[in-house]
């Protein structure tokens, strides 16, 4: 399989169920978007969302190398379009995959109290926010 987690791929739908969408991403490879992954808000239906034959991007969030399943996220490509140019996030390499820590893995304030370092926190959030 020459895919990677990380991967945006354009794709085309091929077909609908309850729990999500089924995208072909080329001759031999089909990949599933959850009902969930289709985007950040509630859905009822997938079809309300997505239909047969419609092109679409798509990232790839998972590869189950034992069943070759691969799950697929709109969803993640609109929340990266809706990310503030400040990056929030490290990424770690591990082989073919990414993992992203959504903290400060490079801070070394180690096991101190937040009494210590909730001024810094709070300077550095509202700066972050613009405020």
């Amino acid at each position: 399989m020459t895919y990677q987690i990380g991967d945006i791929l354009t794709g085309t739908v091929t077909g609908i169920q309850p729990y999500g969408a089924f995208v072909q991403l080329d001759e031999s490879t089909q990949g599933l978007i959850h009902i969930s992954e289709c985007r950040s808000a509630y859905i009822k239906h997938v079809a309300n969302e997505l239909s047969i034959g419609q092109t679409i991007q798509v990232m790839i969030l998972d590869i189950d190398e034992y069943d070759q399943k691969i799950s697929l996220s709109q969803r993640s490509l609109q929340d990266l379009a809706d990310l503030p140019q400040i990056d929030f996030t490290e990424k770690h390499t591990f082989g073919n995959t990414y993992h992203h820590f959504w903290t400060k893995q490079h801070a070394e304030i180690g096991f101190e109290t937040i009494d210590t370092n909730f001024d810094c926190q709070l300077d550095e959030a509202l700066t972050r926010l613009g405020k």
